[in-house]
């Protein structure tokens, strides 16, 4: 059952979701990248539905593909709401309104990659530019070995690696990558150097859906951190004590943030919730990103590594190729039908909590 809502390529992924926005009855608006190809030659596009009462000041966005190749489980996510009646029958109850944004990423969906087209992370992307970028001494200490000139690495390159985890800790090397650096363009985790076409999508759509909303939530699609098939809720980015505990009275005590240290995750800079928070200051907002886990730490960052040495490397032989992407895409969806059944349940109950949230909340 829960295979006809998890994709095999992104082609397929946009397919689905415009069939299932036509079942509903929703138009489908669509946000091309011009000039720029897919894997299997498709254009590439952000889809965006609207759901629900057209003049509520109530929203709940829900977004996938902001890390490309996690876009898998969150479109599975998003078809399998549009075709959710009963839920849907919840918002005109809580006169909330959904804002399905399909494929923010569309270019690393399609080509089975953590970034962009321009290999900016949209996590690290949605800061303020006019500042002085942030520095990650850490990240530029462990650039040349983490994008190795040959790949699979050789054997002193992973003697390396071992060498600076045993010495300084797994928890170390994580922040180390995963806080997002802006120095090196054809690096891991990196934000770029002014925001870029999916960051400047999202923030037009949040200014032409949410700009005269009193109340705004937001959950944004992830895998590949923690245990397999748990999601983790973790609230990131510029978020206030109020935020907080308004995002755990929706979501549960569990829910986790970096602010407080209730979670490994690094409180990154410029995540795309962010953008949100800067375009409806005035608004109540109460966002969080569901990670949900597949591979080992570690496992998962190689992968990355892989994918930051396919970029460097677009000669690299078909077949290599072929394989790394194919083992990217391994590290962040699972084709077990358990753990993708784990996925929408989860979803199915943090988009509900979000409406029921929402419909419940004061707003001034």
């Amino acid at each position: 059952m829960a295979n006809k809502f998890f994709p095999a390529t992104y082609a397929q992924a946009r397919a689905r979701f415009a069939a299932a926005a036509r079942a509903a009855g929703a138009a489908v608006t669509s946000h091309l990248l011009p000039g720029i190809a897919g894997r299997e030659g498709e254009e590439l596009a952000t889809d965006v539905v609207r759901l629900g009462a057209p003049r509520t000041r109530r929203l709940l966005i829900l977004t996938s593909g902001t890390h490309g190749v996690e876009g898998f489980c969150g479109s599975a996510a998003q078809v399998a709401l549009l075709g959710d009646a009963g839920l849907q029958a919840r918002l005109a109850a809580a006169d909330v309104a959904i804002l399905v944004v399909h494929a923010i990423n569309p270019y690393g969906f399609s080509w089975l990659s953590r970034t962009n087209e321009d290999n900016v992370d949209l996590n690290r992307n949605s800061i303020d530019f006019t500042q002085p970028l942030p520095a990650n001494d850490a990240y530029a200490d462990l650039h040349a070995l983490l994008v190795p000139p040959t790949w699979p690495p050789s054997d002193d390159n992973v003697a390396a690696i071992t060498h600076y985890i045993a010495a300084h800790g797994e928890p170390a090397y994580q922040r180390a990558l995963t806080l997002g650096q802006y120095r090196f363009a054809d690096g891991l985790f990196y934000g770029g150097r002014a925001p870029v076409a999916s960051t400047r999508l999202m923030d037009t759509l949040i200014h032409d859906h949410a700009q005269a909303c009193d109340a705004v939530g937001w959950i944004d699609f992830h895998t590949g951190l923690g245990p397999p098939g748990h999601g983790e809720k973790i609230s990131v980015g510029r978020v206030d004590a109020a935020e907080l505990r308004r995002a755990r009275a929706w979501w549960g005590a569990d829910l986790a943030s970096p602010v407080d240290g209730t979670t490994v995750a690094s409180n990154v800079g410029g995540p795309l919730l962010d953008t949100l928070r800067f375009a409806c200051p005035d608004a109540q907002v109460t966002a969080m990103a569901i990670e949900y886990g597949t591979v080992p730490l570690i496992d998962m960052l190689h992968m990355l590594r892989a994918d930051a040495w396919l970029r460097q490397h677009p000669d690299a032989p078909a077949a290599q190729a072929a394989a790394i992407r194919a083992a990217v895409r391994a590290a962040f969806c699972f084709e077990d039908p358990i753990w993708q059944g784990q996925i929408l349940g989860q979803a199915r109950v943090a988009i509900l909590q979000a409406v029921t949230g929402l419909g419940r909340g004061a707003v001034d």
